[in-house]
């Protein structure tokens, strides 16, 4: 059972976790949703395609100006607070890898904190332990924030993987952080090469087989685009083909930008998997 916030899913039930950049340069929309009312009607679409999750950023991840942590609370936790408000039910994320705006956003009320860059700082999840919410192990490879993997080596990539994403659930549960409330991440292109993502996707069942609920970030990534040789805007049939695959091998959070398209492909996965329904059956009965 995976439970957060006021929300609890069964094992095979899929997760949609929605991206809402509060950055005036995020590699996707470059700054779609920076100003207030865009980004609450990003929230507002996502929630009615199916986002039981909205993942909320400050910092983009990759390499640019320089963004304090006093400059990300700002772009964050009075919209984190506007949200709650707005939207009672949903359940609220922040992407940050800083134990200060982990506080912040915290008392403005949030239900998980995901750590893209792999407990760079170890207070993150002791606040999280301290307010008794969710959060995201990732693998990064060891990489410092917001920097790009250069010749990155890896004896199995999985096994590290596992190995980092493992002993940072476990650490966290000893603090305290609710077992039920814990993910894993492979961390698709954070410190790996296309490569490494490839086999990170193909090797997945192994991170499921840990019985830790597994979260993918694989939303127009760069692994996908250099597989397809794609432009981040020609990304999403790739992204979508690997949401499929991940489905298939058993993980559960997706953290897309493409909300009602990610909800179409998981519910056919679950379909043949049989663990849903289909929503109408008339073929062959009339």
């Amino acid at each position: 059972m995976l439970r957060l916030g006021r929300r609890e899913f069964g094992t095979h039930e899929p997760v949609i976790m929605a991206i809402v950049n509060r950055t005036p340069d995020s590699f996707y929309d470059q700054g779609a949703t920076f100003r207030d009312e865009p980004a609450l009607a990003r929230v507002e679409q996502a929630v009615a395609e199916g986002a039981a999750i909205i993942d909320i950023g400050g910092v983009k991840a990759g390499p640019g100006e320089e963004v304090t942590a006093e400059e990300e609370a700002r772009r964050t936790v009075g919209f984190v607070a506007e949200v709650r408000r707005r939207f009672p039910d949903v359940i609220i994320s922040v992407d940050t890898w800083r134990a200060e705006v982990g506080e912040a956003v915290c008392e403005a009320g949030v239900d998980l904190l995901n750590d893209a860059w792999g407990g760079v700082d170890p207070g993150l999840a002791e606040v999280a332990a301290r307010y008794r919410v969710g959060l995201v192990c990732t693998h990064a490879g060891g990489a410092e924030p917001r920097t790009r993997p250069h010749r990155i080596e890896y004896d199995d990539v999985m096994a590290h993987i596992l190995d980092v994403t493992v002993g940072l659930a476990e650490r966290a549960l000893a603090l305290g952080v609710p077992r039920e409330s814990i993910m894993i991440d492979p961390g698709h292109d954070f410190g790996k090469n296309t490569r490494h993502s490839l086999e990170a996707t193909r090797r997945l069942d192994e991170m499921v087989a840990t019985g830790w609920p597994v979260l993918v970030s694989l939303s127009n990534k760069d692994f996908v685009g250099e597989t397809l040789d794609r432009p981040v805007k020609e990304r999403v049939v790739g992204t979508l083909a690997t949401t499929a695959v991940s489905a298939w091998l058993g993980a559960q959070v997706y953290r897309v930008h493409e909300v009602a398209e990610t909800r179409q492909v998981l519910e056919m996965v679950s379909a043949i998997a049989g663990h849903r329904v289909p929503a109408v059956a008339r073929r062959g009965l009339a």
